[in-house]
């Protein structure tokens, strides 16, 4: 009898501590959150992030709280000799946050790390050819999102990309759009949406952005959408927002349709900014 006893407690603490964990989290993020943004972050900002400039004041500040749970919850290491400092945590804080900005969507649950190499860095990887053999093959990346919980950059190409926010290339942005996308699974384009209708649309605009886009590479065109986009419906995704926060107005000219899915998606209008 008293060993049930001592098991039903058990169970009884543990699904109190389950119930309790979620509120105590949402009670510490909404403190650190509101703590006073370091001085030198914000030079930092000013120097490394140009894009943050463009925002709104109210969504500088949303930003700014967003960026101290984001470094508190979320560690970035370090690779093959890189020692990391305040400038690169920031950097990287800002470009993640940013497409968090619109909607309390989570902050990246699944991640659980970020590890930064000091330049571009090897992953290997199999691949199947055609006659259906699996060989490992090498690959040289400037940033990878793994469903496992790991985001993988390279320092130089963050620093590079965040330096020129117009030219729709954002290595940082590209590889958390995928964690959004991985929130539910494996990448394929098609983060959590509202409902079966939201579903819908997304799946419809965005199977004919992407043809679209595979179409134009084919016939040797300039497009706004950098090719890779065109390898399929995830990376298509990532490439698509990398130019939805750095290029708005270009893509809700060129792309309207596919700038009005992405502004629903992320509750935002850059066009605005």
């Amino acid at each position: 009898m008293m060993a049930f006893l001592i098991v039903c407690g058990l169970a009884l603490a543990l699904v109190i501590a389950l119930l309790i964990q979620p509120r105590l989290r949402e009670r510490r993020r909404l403190r650190l959150a509101h703590q006073p943004f370091p001085a030198a972050w914000r030079r930092l900002l000013r120097r490394r992030v140009p894009l943050v400039a463009r925002l709104p004041a109210d969504l500088q500040l949303r930003l700014k709280g967003l960026m101290q749970v984001f470094l508190a919850e979320k560690p970035i290491i370090g690779c093959a000799g890189l020692r990391v400092n305040d400038e690169m945590r920031v950097t990287i804080a800002a470009l993640a946050c940013l497409p968090l900005l619109g909607d309390a969507r989570g902050l990246y649950p699944r991640l659980r790390q970020v590890l930064l190499y000091p330049s571009a860095f090897y992953v290997d990887r199999l691949r199947q050819d055609a006659g259906g053999l699996q060989r490992e093959e090498r690959q040289l990346l400037a940033g990878e999102s793994w469903s496992q919980g790991q985001v993988l950059l390279s320092w130089q190409e963050v620093l590079a990309d965040a330096a020129d926010p117009q030219d729709g290339r954002n290595v940082v942005i590209h590889e958390f759009a995928h964690q959004l996308d991985q929130v539910t699974g494996q990448a394929d384009g098609t983060p959590s949406q509202a409902d079966a209708q939201a579903l819908r649309r997304w799946s419809t605009v965005m199977q004919a952005e992407h043809r679209g886009l595979q179409e134009r590479v084919a016939r040797g065109e300039e497009t706004l959408l950098s090719a890779y986009g065109s390898v399929d419906q995830a990376e298509f995704f990532a490439v698509a927002s990398e130019v939805f926060f750095e290029r708005p107005d270009a893509l809700q000219t060129q792309h309207p349709a596919l700038y009005g899915l992405l502004s629903g998606f992320y509750r935002l209008n850059p066009a605005s900014w």
